[in-house]
């Protein structure tokens, strides 16, 4: 993507359709007269009343006890140096926005204009009444020393400068674990620290905590090694001044054990790295280019344990995987502040939880087989659900036992559930899509390439790496929609009714034709259909000249259905073809089918239909818990509708045993687990999260996945073709740019999916 193009996209994502990336929703109703005269006057009066009693009930009556303020006047920030408190504003944006998304915390950005120190302090100690915590952010050194320091004697509520203990606590797990690994100890091993700001003194300090010793200690900044004997030194760069006589990183690394880099790009050399003692441990944390260059170290060192701040290779030291679940534990038990205590046990957290078995879902995210603990494991990756279930019970426990926590708790068991429900731990679904289809990108065909949408769907899945575009329809349309979306990349272009694709089109025909001449197709109507798309790239993929299809943006769902169902038909020992939306709901992701294509299916259908559901879900990492849903409850009908379904979850149980299914079953009971443990407590549901929902026809499942989407605002990623012999999907009409990206993604990791299975069974 050109930094023009790049900037543009940036600047209309934060702009539109309103301005910024956070707002402000209510959180009680609101609908009448009654519900405003409780929410504000005269209503709000006795929640006051109480406040002014007892300062601490702020935490009971109002959102005080989850609101985190996001504080920064813009002198450091990550990337851009000192830009001002309104041009920080996006970026503390997108700081609350993260605590939202992985912790459910609310976090509200607040940008201080002055770069006096006791003014700053002044300012945050004058609106913390309003707040549950403080995440500074963004301040630039030495000052952010003292005004971290300051306010946490101040305040009694959490106080965190992330950009100092963020990266200070994710490093120290990823380093425990490094060190176990090459069998070294902490108190022995010579540890090389390039850069001397913020966080580089807040790691160091933090490492020292775990048993690191100040002799083995090597500091360096703009300047060179940190010596004792050099003048005028900062208080803080005086804690980590060296008595060695040595004055360079060359020097500095020489049977160095550990390299923290917390400076700037490129500074390591290949030298350096083989001048390092045996097993060596490298963090190139600068952002976004590291200090070396992650290929050029592991090709240098094959002994080397290497981490880097980016997404892009093993071992990223993200930011993301603290502070937002050393918030949630700090809240959740009222700590008056984020101690050494509570630090260390997230570290600790975190080091122990790398070592644990990996979850399905995490492995299928990130293209893995299985992830396991070592020197490219080192460190839980940001998407790991068990983050927010681990961290903050870890850092609760910490305030409590240090005498800091104000509120308790008593059932972990309770507030693991909790933590599991609050964060939406599932609503990262469509990231962890996207990063899957990276791993291995697939060919797609984009059989309607020349309408403007579809092209900037082609374009966003090209410059994001989830796949690689083939684009049919008309070649000069095309390019003048590119010339349009500045998208200049070499794409392959493909018009099946041109003189150019005449000998493609002639081999897929004679094809076509043999596979259908004995159901009424002649060579003449198979060379007429290829010229048209859909039937043009479902031979595409059939012949393996692409990975998959994704069509239907402008016709309706049966006319791409047909040429689809006749060219790639359905997969061996399949009678039904199907579909399944899922929909990323607030209460997690619910896979839904059978929304597009059979209209009123029997029950052995009904089954078939769940079982493939059943497999969608697991492909994208969940264990799926079904409910087939019908008017009836148990045997409260006799109607052959009813008894339908009945037959249909009699013959999963019988052919799957293992299949956590169960019906027929009400809506409402399926989804509500107190309600269905009250009444149904013999189900197989019982007691668990559904999150798989097979409907006894089509427009039920139709009319329902629509309703959510439209009045829910739920995203829906679908209709996920399922049954066919090759990975083509059908979009619905006038689906969105989002949709299509979507769409895409399912696309390759069917085709990941379909080549897995075809390696494993040609190895038997």
């Amino acid at each position: 993507m050109s930094k023009k193009k790049n900037r543009r996209e940036a600047l209309i994502y934060h702009a539109k359709p309103q301005p910024g990336k956070i707002k402000i929703v209510p959180t009680k109703p609101y609908a009448t007269q009654r519900d405003l005269a409780l929410a504000y006057s005269p209503g709000v009066a006795e929640p006051c009343l109480e406040i002014a009693k007892d300062k601490d009930n702020a935490y009971k009556y109002t959102s005080k006890g989850n609101l985190v303020a996001i504080i920064s006047n813009g002198t450091a920030v990550l990337g851009l140096g000192n830009i001002g408190p309104e041009a920080s504003k996006p970026v503390m944006e997108g700081k609350g926005l993260l605590f939202k998304i992985f912790a459910d915390i609310d976090g509200m950005d607040i940008e201080v204009d002055t770069e006096d120190v006791d003014k700053f302090i002044e300012t945050v100690k004058m609106i913390a009444p309003t707040f549950g915590g403080i995440n500074l952010e963004d301040i630039k050194a030495p000052e952010a020393f003292e005004i971290e320091r300051r306010l946490k004697e101040e305040l009694d509520i959490p106080v965190m400068h992330d950009d100092q203990h963020g990266t200070a606590i994710i490093s120290a797990a990823a380093l425990l674990n490094a060190l176990e690994i090459t069998n070294k100890k902490i108190e022995d091993v010579r540890i090389v620290v390039s850069g001397a700001g913020a966080a580089a003194v807040s790691c160091t300090r933090l490492y020292k905590a775990f048993g690191a010793k100040s002799e083995n200690i090597v500091m360096l900044d703009s300047k060179g090694v940190i010596r004792k004997d050099r003048e005028t030194l900062s208080k803080e760069k005086l804690e980590f001044a060296s008595d060695r006589k040595i004055d360079t990183l060359t020097e500095a690394m020489v049977d160095a054990d550990v390299f923290i880099g917390l400076s700037i790009k490129d500074i390591v050399s290949p030298e350096m790295l083989l001048s390092m003692a045996k097993d060596p441990i490298v963090f190139a944390m600068a952002n976004p280019d590291p200090e070396v260059k992650y290929d050029l170290a592991v090709s240098t060192r094959k002994d080397i344990i290497m981490a880097t701040g980016r997404s892009d290779h093993p071992n990223q030291v993200n930011n993301v995987l603290g502070f937002p679940f050393i918030f949630r534990g700090a809240l959740d038990v009222r700590a008056t502040g984020i101690n050494e205590a509570m630090k260390m046990a997230a570290v600790k957290a975190l080091a122990e939880l790398t070592r644990e078995p990996v979850p399905e879902q995490v492995n299928i995210a990130y293209g893995e087989t299985r992830l396991t603990f070592g020197r490219e494991y080192i460190i839980p990756k940001p998407f790991d659900p068990r983050l927010i279930s681990e961290i903050p019970p870890a850092v609760a426990k910490a305030a409590m036992e240090s005498g800091i926590a104000k509120e308790p708790i008593e059932d972990w068991d309770r507030y693991k559930e909790e933590l599991r429900q609050r964060s939406g731990e599932d609503n990262k679904v469509v990231r962890l899509l996207h990063n899957r289809a990276k791993m291995n990108p697939k060919k797609i065909v984009f059989a309607e390439a020349d309408h403007l949408d579809v092209l900037k769907a082609a374009q966003i899945v090209h410059e994001e790496g989830i796949a690689t575009p083939i684009l049919l329809g008309n070649e000069e349309i095309i390019n003048e929609l590119k010339a349009e979306l500045e998208f200049d990349a070499a794409i392959e272009i493909i018009d099946p009714s041109s003189s150019a694709s005449e000998k493609i089109r002639d081999k897929y025909a004679t094809k076509f034709w043999k596979n259908r001449r004995r159901s009424g197709t002649t060579l003449y109507n198979a060379k007429s259909k290829m010229r048209e798309r859909n039937y043009f790239g479902s031979m595409m993929v059939l012949e393996g000249d692409a990975d998959g299809m994704i069509s239907g943006y402008s016709r309706a769902y049966p006319r791409v259905v047909k040429p689809v169902f006749e060219v790639i038909g359905r997969a061996v020992n399949v009678t039904r073809a199907a579909t399944v939306h899922l929909m990323i709901t607030k209460r997690g992701p619910l896979f839904l089918a059978d929304t597009s294509i059979n209209i009123e299916p029997n029950a052995e259908e009904l089954a078939e239909i769940a079982q493939n559901a059943a497999n969608v879900a697991a492909t994208f990492g969940f264990e799926p818990v079904m409910a087939l849903l019908s008017y009836a409850n148990y045997g409260s009908s006799t109607h052959p509708k009813a008894q339908k379904v009945k037959e249909a979850v009699r013959i999963l149980h019988e052919s799957n045993p293992n299949l956590v299914v169960d019906g027929e079953i009400q809506t409402d009971f399926a989804l509500n687990k107190e309600l269905l443990q009250s009444q149904f407590p013999f189900s197989k549901l019982a007691g668990k999260k559904v999150n798989t929902l097979v409907f006894p026809n089509l427009e039920s499942a139709n009319i329902t996945y629509k309703l959510l989407k439209e009045l829910n605002g739920a995203d829906s990623i679908g209709p996920i073709m399922v049954g066919l012999r090759r990975a083509v999907h059908i979009l619905q009409l006038g689906a969105s740019v989002d949709e299509m990206v979507n769409m895409t993604a399912v696309a390759v990791i069917d085709a990941q999916e379909r080549e897995k299975r075809k390696r494993a069974k040609s190895a038997k």
